[in-house]
């Protein structure tokens, strides 16, 4: 039976990967575009970070009427933000896009989107974006609401500061925390907050718990995690489901296939994002 747009609550993964693109043989089933999730949730569509996968999701969008959307940034770190000057939408006439973020050092919003994200050093003369962009700045910990859509907000372990967000509709949850780096003593106490019962948490799962303390190369302080550390928030958060994501951009569709496996082993509800896929929340 399909769902009808008025009643749907699911995520569709535009890009997985993290840190650079990565296209190739070897990357085929899962994708190699960068962060950038949509939320389609009764009838809005609510974007989420701008990384090579926008492109795609902009691709989609392109022959539909003048769209209007709401668009939240996690932060500004190239992954999340190099698919910005190629988003079709950007460029049409009549299309409106609402942006929320919490920009550096306190500057405001739409002067850090035009100075930073939409760089000089683009290919694509920004100069030429049509759609009408409204710009609101969010304080990280604080909440919003779009119509009966609730939106929280907590801090992520990241360098230079991330945001995750708990978007709520109609008793159900999903929990965006990427990028972020667990501790070695406790479980993130903000991570906890905005993952209770959720339905389903998309973690910054990059490593295996072997990659982050390897002794000839540990990935400790390079902001991101484990899946095994993913597992253990769900489970003390009481998850329903757990999407690694922010796939490394040397783990093979192989490598990626045999953490599945683990995963599932460890946690039924635990899944490997894939670009292209859709998770129904109802």
């Amino acid at each position: 039976m399909e769902t009808s747009p008025s009643s749907e609550f699911a995520v569709h993964f535009w890009g997985v990967r993290g840190s650079i693109p990565s296209p190739g043989k070897d990357t085929v089933r899962y994708g190699g575009n960068t962060s950038c999730i949509e939320l389609r949730i009764a009838g809005k569509s609510l974007i989420f970070d701008g990384g090579t996968g926008l492109r795609m999701l902009g691709k989609s969008l392109q022959d539909l009427p003048p769209i209007d959307a709401y668009w939240f940034f996690t932060h500004y770190h190239w992954d999340h933000i190099q698919g910005v000057p190629f988003f079709h939408p950007l460029f049409v006439d009549g299309n409106k896009l609402q942006v929320y973020g919490a920009a550096p050092n306190g500057s405001p919003m739409e002067q850090h989107f035009k100075e930073h994200v939409l760089h000089l050093n683009s290919p694509v003369p920004t100069r030429e974006i049509r759609a009408d962009l409204k710009f609101h700045d969010l304080v990280c910990g604080e909440g919003m609401t779009l119509g009966d859509i609730t939106i929280e907000t907590g801090p992520l372990n990241h360098p230079n500061g991330a945001m995750g967000y708990r978007i709520s509709w109609q008793g159900h949850s999903v929990v965006y925390c990427t990028d972020t780096e667990h501790f070695p003593d406790r479980l993130d106490e903000n991570i906890m907050n905005l993952a209770r019962d959720a339905d389903v948490l998309i973690y910054d799962a990059m490593y295996t718990d072997e990659q982050y303390h390897d002794p000839k190369s540990p990935k400790v302080g390079w902001g991101h995690s484990t899946w095994q550390e993913g597992v253990k928030l769900a489970k003390a958060a009481g998850v329903r489901n757990l999407a690694v994501f922010h796939h490394e951009p040397n783990h093979t569709d192989d490598t990626l296939d045999r953490i599945g496996v683990e995963l599932q082993d460890t946690f039924e509800g635990g899944f490997m994002a894939r670009e292209g896929m859709i998770f129904q929340v109802i």
